[in-house]
Parts: C-alpha cells; structure tokens; sequence
C-alpha cells in the first residue's frame, strides 16, 4: 500500500482537534497526517479580533504548504468551512496536492467569486468552538479561483447526508454547480462524521488514497 500524506483543514470554530479520531486512523494505516490550527482558531494564539482578511485566517494553511518540498504531494481534505482555505491552497501550490477532498465542506468554483457559495442560504446550528467569522465582507474582493491552477487539482466531495447545517441538497448543489472526480455519501452522518462516523469517513479517505 502506497504511503500518502494527508493534511487535514478544520472547519470554522473548530482546529486541529476535530481531527484526533481520524489522525489515528489514518496514522495506524501507515499514512503522515498533518494537521493545522487557522488563524484565531484552536491553539492558535491570534485573536479573531487580530484576523481582518479571509487571507490572514488561512495564512497558517498557505505557510505549511509553502512549506513543502516539490516531489511531497498532499492530500488535501477540508471540513465544512475548511473548504474555503482548501480551495485557496489549492489555488496557490496546484503542483503540491494530489487531490482535494471535500467533507460536508463549503467548495467554490472557477466561474464564480469565491464568496458565491456563502450568499446561499444556509444555518450553521451547532455552537461554535470559538468566535469566528466566514469574512463575508472579505471574499467577495479575492479573485475568482483559475481553471488553470484550482480547476487543475482533482477533487472528491464526500456527503454527509443527515447535516442539519450543510444540507445534503446544498451539498449537492455545490456538486452540481462545480463537478468533481467522485462523489461518496456517508450514511447517517451529521455535519462532523470526524465524530459521528470517524471509522466510515476514514475508511473513504484511505479508500481515495489508494485510488
């Protein structure tokens, strides 16, 4: 079995933490895991106060993956709004992902501002870790993302199809709106299947791995 490194994005109000269960899946099955605290989130010591830009919030994100070496090709797995700051490292290190994977994650498009998928209607129900901010009044300045460097890395979406805050049909959507590789559906999971289903989730993301 191929070795893969998996780096692993929180969603917002989160960090690093959501990931422990699946850390030690995938680690025990031999793979590197890397996971990162954004800006004002998790351990990380700033302030939501001290983070202006959506840029700024993914600056831990961006420096890892400037971080790596040209043949360390990653796999990239974003959680709920993690998507967004998997969207904008894929955007800028193209040639350092192998592929992306969404989990019941926000993914914009090459056609659209990155803040389109955010103007739709949707409710996040559960209380957030710690305050944060989905920079509503930010992404609509960032440019649209390039077919020639976002829209070159090979993307899955994985469903969560009981999430009451992304809803399957929302979900969907996103799909609909800007196809993928593959699509995989996680029954019976709630919008954190790194909690509800860790096993099911893994078994998915060690399945893409190999794949």
């Amino acid at each position: 079995m191929e070795k893969r490194h998996f780096v692993l994005v929180h969603g917002a109000g989160h960090g690093a933490w959501e990931w422990y269960k699946a850390t030690g899946i995938l680690t025990a099955a031999g793979h590197r895991v890397t996971t990162v605290d954004l800006a004002a989130s998790g351990n990380n010591p700033k302030r939501l106060s001290d983070v202006s830009t959506f840029s700024e919030y993914s600056q831990p994100l961006i420096e890892m993956m400037d971080g790596l070496n040209s043949q360390d090709k990653v796999i990239l797995v974003g959680h709920s709004f993690g998507g967004m700051s998997v969207a904008l490292a894929m955007d800028r290190f193209p040639d350092k992902i192998l592929l992306a994977v969404f989990v019941a994650a926000f993914m914009p498009d090459c056609t659209n501002l990155p803040s389109f998928v955010l103007d739709k209607d949707f409710a996040l129900t559960r209380k957030l870790g710690r305050e944060t901010s989905f920079f509503q009044e930010d992404l609509p300045k960032i440019p649209m993302f390039s077919r020639e460097r976002f829209g070159s890395v090979a993307r899955v979406y994985i469903i969560c199809d009981q999430d009451k805050a992304l809803t399957e049909d929302f979900q969907r959507w996103m799909i609909e709106n800007n196809p993928v590789k593959e699509v995989k559906v996680i029954q019976g999971s709630d919008h954190m299947p790194m909690f509800s289903k860790p096993k099911e989730l893994c078994s998915y993301l060690l399945e893409i791995a190999q794949t």
